[in-house]
């Protein structure tokens, strides 16, 4: 990763789990955190940002390879990727403006070699261990772990968020 880059934290987990649920909450909370947050969200669906009908869904569909829709509150670039290269989550955070975002927030991604926070609930009734690797900075667990450290409760989103301003200052020294 180059230097240039905000740093990376994907919050990770088993679908069902509560990632998005976790991450509206977060967002705020960090904001609160003077954190400047960006986000990559991972989904597997063939997804549209803009409507049928509406004058970008109709001229990105005519064939534009890239369509930026922009007003003066807010802008987005849809690049058109037919090839199915699989993602490259390191370029996809260097289309961010770095002068605008201190932490990019990354929502799946878990098999990428970058920070992450494990999100865990027993109840969904997958393993832990398959989500384990050097790279988990904490898990987040509605239940006491055993030999996990650090364990956040993923029910204080407040104790979370103030976990990953305490990160972001120790990572940017």
């Amino acid at each position: 990763m180059t230097s240039s880059l905000p740093p990376l934290l994907a919050v990770a987990a088993y679908s069902g789990t509560g990632k998005t649920t976790l991450l509206k909450q977060l967002i705020p909370l960090l904001k609160q955190h003077q954190v400047r947050v960006g986000l990559i969200k991972h989904t597997h669906h063939d997804m549209d940002v803009d409507t049928p009908g509406k004058d970008s869904y109709e001229l990105r569909k005519s064939g534009a390879e890239q369509t930026l829709v922009a007003s003066d509150r807010r802008w987005a670039l849809m690049t058109e990727t037919p090839e199915q290269k699989a993602l490259d989550l390191q370029y996809l955070a260097s289309r961010f403006d770095s002068s605008k975002v201190d932490l990019i927030l990354v929502e799946g991604f878990k098999h990428e070699p970058i920070s992450k926070i494990i999100l865990y609930r027993e109840e969904i009734g997958r393993p832990l261990a398959a989500m384990l690797d050097k790279y988990v900075i904490a898990v987040a667990s509605d239940k006491q772990i055993e030999g996990i450290a650090p364990l956040l409760d993923i029910n204080q989103p407040e104790k979370i968020a103030l976990f990953i301003a305490q990160w972001l200052v120790r990572t940017n020294e």
